[in-house]
């Protein structure tokens, strides 16, 4: 299948954040639940990039919670190591980042600011907090200085909801502020993941933010999606989530397109894996949970979401996925994928486009009164510190 050519003058060249530089304008998004070290090792093996963790919470960080101290190691082949933090409070974001720098725990931090999942926005975080400009100001400077060498960056989306936009005044207070890049994903909170993500938004940040490297994100589906995006925006790299979701060659395939941005190889290779091939993807990747828990059947349960993903458009009864998404052993899926016609071609269509939950467009859970101001009260952000959450995730 033949990639689309994107001119010379459009290619992105590596990433630089700060001293560190990524040779494929290419970010794993951080994905509650998915981008364990597991899961960012699988996605090395097959491409290049920058791998982030899951989302992190920063006051589970400062207090060293058994489960959050967990999300943040690296295996020694992840190289850069990249962690995102979450936080309300600038003191604690700022310890955090502290701890991760004076620790040695990563190469590379992201803030997040635009998760817009309830647990998250109904404490004033993720896609909500950017519309407290004060307050974003103080987290993100406070977090710049805290990093020192180390390259900070901020993810986020265009805002709330319509009405309420953030992501330009956010981008020029983050771009003052020090931050060594920033991404765009190209919906409101509002939106969460469903329709089309506006592409427009992020060519419009990057005509805005001059001085650092503006990052794409949304409904990148294919490495033709990716060349797509940086062809219309402009932006100088792509952020992945969902499209990479039982899909970890996708990075191989968006490494290849990148490399090779003018298609002089002509017919460049797009990974078409049989259900052979996806079947040994599946089983390495309950491998390394299993290394990554130290718990076979934990291990083996947490693989269980991604059945439905890896297997997508592919000829696995309803039975043999019912049963790899209660097996406990890895004995048991070596079992489930022997019954499997392991000489079945990619299936084409039926395999790719949309992964993962979209949802509907729905009102944002927020904070009493958020909207009513630009501005907080310290009372207001007292409260909203007593009611971050304490454990990682979101």
């Amino acid at each position: 299948m033949t990639a689309p050519a994107l001119p010379a003058a459009l290619a992105p060249a590596p990433l630089r954040f700060g001293a560190l530089e990524i040779d494929v304008p290419v970010v794993l998004a951080p994905m509650a639940g998915i981008t364990n070290t597991a899961f960012r090792r699988l996605c090395r093996e097959y491409g290049a990039g920058l791998y982030v963790s899951e989302m992190i919470t920063s006051r589970a960080l400062v207090e060293r919670n058994q489960a959050t101290m967990r999300l943040i190691r690296h295996h020694e082949s992840e190289t850069p190591r990249s962690i995102q933090l979450y936080g309300v409070d600038p003191k604690t974001v700022a310890d955090a980042v502290r701890i991760i720098v004076d620790e040695d725990h990563a190469d590379h931090i992201d803030l997040n600011f635009g998760c817009p999942v309830p647990k998250v926005t109904r404490r004033g975080g993720g896609a909500a907090l950017p519309w407290k400009t004060t307050l974003f100001r103080e987290i993100v400077e406070g977090a710049v200085q805290a990093a020192g060498d180390l390259p900070l960056t901020v993810k986020m989306r265009k805002g709330i909801d319509s009405d309420h936009l953030t992501y330009l005044e956010a981008g020029r207070i983050a771009e003052g502020a020090g931050v060594a890049a920033m991404a765009l994903h190209a919906r409101t909170a509002a939106e969460f993941y469903s329709g089309e993500a506006d592409w427009s938004a992020i060519a419009t940040l990057k005509e805005t933010i001059t001085s650092v490297p503006v990052l794409g994100n949304g409904d990148i589906w294919s490495a033709d999606d990716a060349l797509r995006m940086v062809a219309e925006t402009g932006c100088d790299g792509v952020v992945v989530g969902r499209g990479c979701l039982g899909r970890p060659w996708l990075f191989g395939d968006l490494a290849a397109a990148f490399r090779d941005p003018e298609g002089k190889s002509g017919e460049r290779a797009k990974a078409m894996p049989g259900l052979g091939e996806v079947a040994t993807a599946f089983r390495r990747h309950a491998e390394l949970l299993v290394e990554f828990f130290e718990d076979e059947n934990r291990g083996c349960r947490d693989v269980r979401k991604h059945v439905g993903w890896y297997f997508k458009g592919y000829p696995v009864g309803g039975d043999t996925r019912a049963a790899l998404a209660t097996a406990s052993s890895l004995d048991e899926i070596d079992e489930l994928l022997a019954t499997l016609d392991l000489t079945a071609p990619y299936p084409g269509a039926a395999a790719e486009g949309q992964r993962g939950r979209a949802g509907r467009p729905k009102r944002p859970a927020l904070p009493q009164g958020w909207l009513e101001s630009r501005e907080m009260a310290l009372e207001a952000r007292a409260e909203l510190t007593e009611g971050e959450a304490d454990t990682s995730g979101g």
